[in-house]
């Protein structure tokens, strides 16, 4: 019977972002499948939306597909609804939607199942079996007593000659079998008996007995968030549903796949971008087959191919990676209440430092609050000692590491514990400056310094990743004066190298952990305490449990609280606070010594008492006051070109032409401003911006900028928008 199909073609520009109608003659074509059809001159895979039976399109002017792609779908109707939402919120294709769902590498078949040789008994002749040699005849047993074993493994064992012979005699079959490609095989779960707390279970039963869908868990670093997520998938997964667990870095995945693998075994899969090709495929497969029922990962793990969703876990929600900063800008979270929404689903945040937004909803009865102020067993928070850098500097101490941070870490070692020391910048150095004219090298593509690689002798820039050849000398005036300002996690192993010569010492980086298991190795070594101190950026900074661990040291603390934007206190409390919860977390009360250039900050004195609570308070009546998000939405239009005159004459238009529209609508508007980006120069491109803060879900105002936006974008200068940006820059 021939049917039709309403088909979304995998090409993601504008003049091609709508329905084509094909025709089918297979009855295996369902929605959510992909298809190959005929596109002009070309062949391109497609996604089917719909089928039926009826066209409004006379059938002969309607092209057949070539083919269906898919064994089974690759979207179900629950990933259907999602991708609708998403394109629609986030004003982007349908294609570039639908692709979010299917691991890049299934596009244009570029990764396809991995097969292995297996051999199995297909005939019992006793006959034959008799005709066998010696060899064949031991090859032919051990196959009776294991059932199918793999060409590659019988071949070592009994040798190619026998298996040949057992094949030939027909009493054995080869044949292909798919094999699995499992990350990180080396993580094995442990079954732990865990019996909960009564503020774990009165956490639990809060989340299930609650009407809202949305609860927010906010409790202290090590109050036993963890075990909260576990319990509550355990009862979904009984309930014969799916569950999704999001945490906010690759480096954490390996750590909760461990806790998974543990309580749930193989149902267990892992969706993130550090997986191999062939690794990530078969991940995805097995959460769409049904084999794997809860996925875990990072952001793009909520577009995971589970089918009756029943819990979505946001682990550290208040991080920014749960916010794309690419084609879709999408919010996780937004994303994550649309899909509870489809399936009926539940959805859980966590956090010891909740963002300004989640909290105010969670105080406003929109969220369900659940609150665990004490840690297991209600041992102490650490205890934070604030350093005054300045004063160090007066009496002649130019290292990174104060008096006090370097008496702590021997006491530390002599006992037999592990450090951590944190430091949010990677590299030698944050930049080269020429002592005789102050010349900073800069990279060419962007507006930005670059950072001195000592490793490799090599200067980076961590904007665009461009890899330049170290100076000899300034390329301004010639000198050979050259200074390094200020200092990254290369310089302080190298530093605490010289202090503890007998310390081991592990670095966890960008840099360090290229490779694919690259998180795992390091914090395994530390965990398995092969080594004394850690040393790293932002992540080793939230969710790692190392019960060792009895020192912490925060350098540059203040670091992110002069950046020009309205989230860097928050920014700032919410990393110490995670930091510092990496301390103290078994028996021994932990230490974190604190080293800062502005230690009469009112968030540093509310972070070193944990008073969250108190810094919300102060915070959400400045954003109140002075009209900041969460009380409007901030709409930034960003407009690029590689030329600047193209850049500046679409951001003059664009602004005069909103401008109109601003004055019809000024009650809506806080503020409207026209000017460069922060970050002028970034990958060739010139930049420049429009930024305005509005009400709160104003659609109509988004409406418009999107409708601006589509006008002004072009193959020269791009121009796109972004509601409630996480990096402004």
């Amino acid at each position: 019977m021939q049917v039709f199909l309403e088909v979304i073609v995998d090409l993601s520009h504008t003049e091609v972002d709508k329905i084509f109608e094909y025709s089918c003659s297979d009855n295996e074509c369902i929605e959510g499948c992909r298809v190959l059809v005929p596109f002009g001159k070309y062949e391109i895979e497609g996604f089917v939306l719909k089928v039926k039976t009826t066209s409004e399109y006379s059938p002969e002017k309607i092209k057949p597909i070539i083919r269906v792609i898919d064994r089974i779908p690759s979207l179900t109707s629950e990933t259907l609804a999602l991708a609708k939402f998403v394109k629609e919120r986030y004003h982007v294709t349908y294609a570039q939607a639908l692709r979010l769902f299917l691991p890049a590498e299934m596009r244009k078949g570029r990764v396809k199942e991995k097969t292995a040789k297996f051999v199995k008994i297909i005939e019992n002749n006793s006959e034959l079996i008799n005709r066998c040699t010696k060899k064949q005849l031991i090859a032919y047993e051990y196959l009776l007593a294991n059932g199918e074993i793999s060409l590659k493994e019988l071949t070592e064992q009994f040798g190619a000659s026998a298996v040949n012979g057992l094949k030939n005699k027909g009493l054995v079959s080869v044949y292909d079998k798919e094999i699995l490609r499992s990350p990180y095989s080396v993580v094995n779960g442990e079954k732990a008996i865990i019996t909960l707390t009564d503020n774990q279970n009165n956490a639990v039963l809060s989340v299930e007995k609650t009407d809202k869908v949305i609860s927010l868990i906010y409790g202290v670093t090590g109050s036993g968030k963890t075990e909260i997520y576990l319990k509550l998938i355990e009862k979904v997964i009984n309930e014969g549903r799916t569950a999704i667990m999001l945490v906010p870095e690759i480096s954490l995945t390996p750590q909760m796949l461990k806790k998974l693998r543990g309580r749930f075994g193989s149902i267990a899969a892992i969706l993130h971008s550090g997986l191999s090709s062939g690794e990530r495929y078969d991940e995805w497969m097995r959460l769409r087959n049904g084999e794997a029922k809860i996925a875990i990962g990072a952001r793009s793990a909520i577009f995971a191919p589970l089918t009756s969703v029943g819990l979505i876990v946001i682990d550290e929600e208040h991080d920014g990676s749960y916010e794309s900063e690419s084609v879709p800008r999408y919010s996780t979270i937004e994303v994550a209440k649309e899909r509870a929404e489809i399936s009926n689903a539940k959805i859980v945040l966590g956090s010891a430092t909740p963002k300004i937004e989640s909290f105010l909803k969670a105080q406003k009865g929109e969220y369900n609050l659940v609150t665990l102020k004490e840690r297991i067993n209600k041992r102490a928070l650490p205890n934070i000692e604030v350093v005054d850098m300045k004063r160090e500097i007066k009496r002649g101490n130019n290292t990174p590491f104060s008096s006090p941070l370097k008496s702590e870490i021997e006491i530390c070692l002599n006992n037999g514990n592990q450090a951590i020391i944190f430091l949010n910048q990677r590299g030698f150095s944050r930049s080269v400056i020429c002592a005789e004219c102050g010349h900073v090298q800069k990279c060419n593509s962007c507006d930005v310094s670059l950072t001195y690689h000592r490793e490799d002798d090599s200067l980076l820039c961590h904007y665009c990743g461009a890899k330049y050849k170290m100076i000899e000398a300034c390329t301004e005036c010639g000198s050979t004066y050259l200074r390094y300002g200020g200092f990254g996690t290369e310089k302080v192993v190298l530093e605490l190298q010289k202090l503890f010569p007998k310390a081991k010492i592990l670095r966890m980086d960008r840099d360090s952990t290229q490779n694919k298991e690259g998180h795992f190795k390091i914090l395994k070594e530390f965990a398995d305490k092969k080594a004394d101190i850690l040393v790293g950026t932002q992540m080793i900074a939230k969710g790692h449990d190392f019960p060792s661990v009895t020192l912490v040291g925060i350098l540059d603390a203040d670091m992110s609280l002069h950046f020009s934007d309205y989230r860097s206190s928050e920014r700032t409390f919410e990393l110490i606070t995670q930091v510092a919860g990496r301390s103290g977390r078994a028996e021994e009360i932990g230490k974190v010594v604190l080293q800062t250039y502005s230690p009469e900050h009112p968030v540093l004195g509310r972070a070193i008492r944990y008073d969250y609570e108190g810094y919300y308070n102060h915070e959400i009546s400045i954003r109140k006051a002075t009209g900041f998000p969460p009380f409007t939405d901030i709409i930034r239009i960003l407009v690029s070109s590689s030329n600047d005159d193209n850049a500046l004459e679409v951001i003059k238009q664009l602004y005069e032409e909103f401008s109109v529209y601003h004055k019809q609508n000024l009650e809506k508007f806080k503020f409207l401003g026209c000017m460069k980006a922060p970050l002028k120069k970034l990958q060739d491109k010139f930049r420049y911006q429009v930024l305005m803060r509005v009400d709160a879900g104003d659609e109509q105002t988004r409406k418009e900028v999107f409708r601006l936006t589509d006008k002004y974008n072009s193959k020269s200068v791009s121009v796109y928008a972004e509601i409630n940006p996480n990096n402004l820059s």
